[in-house]
Parts: structure tokens; C-alpha cells; sequence
């Protein structure tokens, strides 16, 4: 699901550098896609996409993690590069953001708009395999929470 947002928001920054819609409009469009919610925002941009990858990352923080932590301390290392990793996305989404409200000021420079979603593109895709090869099993022999499996 993060994988195909992801994409849609690469083609609306694309949408919005060949002149096919506006800078405003693409942050209204990112507003309404279908994972909204409001219980954390970064502004605007971010409402939808960073509120769905900022309940995740905290159900995993707060629950998951520290199941997987007590479950097998020899995940400790991974969970750790998890963790930090959560912090350094959020960072990249708010660039994001902080991007397209500079790009609406200046509607031809898209150099900076297409530097920082690349390089939450690439935050995440690879906090998304990392995470997938490191604890697939294990989640599969200790589950999510106590008593699960």
C-alpha cells in the first residue's frame, strides 16, 4: 500500500512539472487520497501519507517492536536501524513538503521538489526491504503482540 502511494505521489510531482496541474492542486490531491488521517500532519502535503507511515511506524515503536525486542533479543540490532530509520523518513516527508510549498512560490524550479521526493522514495523503499528480509520470520514465529501466535 506505502509502495503504490509512493508511486502516486511521483506521478503528481510529475503532473505538476509537465504543467498538467498546479502545485496547489497537488497538495489538495494528496489531501484527499484514500489513507487520510488527521491524528498527525506535517502540513498539507503530508496529511495523508505521513499520518498512514507515522501510525505505522508508531504501532511498530510502541507495540511490535518492543514484542519482537523480548520475543529474541538478537533482533535488537535490526529493530534499532528500524527505529532510527522511522525518524529519518519522517524527516524526508516533511522536505517533501516543505519542497512543494517553496516549488508554489517558485512554479518553474522543480529541482528541489524532485530532489527531496527521491529521496524519500529511496528512505523508504529501502526501510521497506530492510524491514521485510530482516523480520518476515520472526514475525511469523513470535507474531505482533503476546499471545498472538
Amino acid at each position: 500500500m506505502f509502495r503504490r502511494e509512493l508511486t502516486e505521489l511521483q506521478e503528481l510531482l510529475t503532473r505538476v512539472r509537465d504543467g498538467a496541474t498546479s502545485a496547489g492542486d497537488a497538495r489538495a490531491g494528496l489531501n484527499a487520497m484514500a489513507m487520510r488521517q488527521n491524528d498527525w500532519t506535517l502540513g498539507a502535503v503530508c496529511s495523508r501519507y505521513c499520518s498512514g507511515v507515522a501510525h505505522h511506524h508508531h504501532l511498530e515503536d510502541e507495540g511490535i517492536f518492543p514484542h519482537l525486542r523480548k520475543s529474541d533479543e538478537s533482533l535488537g540490532p535490526v529493530l534499532d536501524r528500524l527505529g532510527a530509520e522511522h525518524l529519518q523518513i519522517h524527516d524526508a516527508i516533511e522536505a517533501v513538503d516543505t519542497a512543494l510549498v517553496r516549488h508554489m512560490n517558485e512554479p518553474t524550479d522543480f529541482e528541489g521538489i524532485e530532489a527531496a521526493v527521491e529521496e524519500l522514495s529511496k528512505a523508504l523503499l529501502t526501510h521497506f526491504s530492510y524491514e521485510e528480509e530482516q523480520l518476515v520470520e520472526p514475525l511469523s514465529r513470535h507474531g505482533f503482540y503476546a499471545g498472538q501466535v
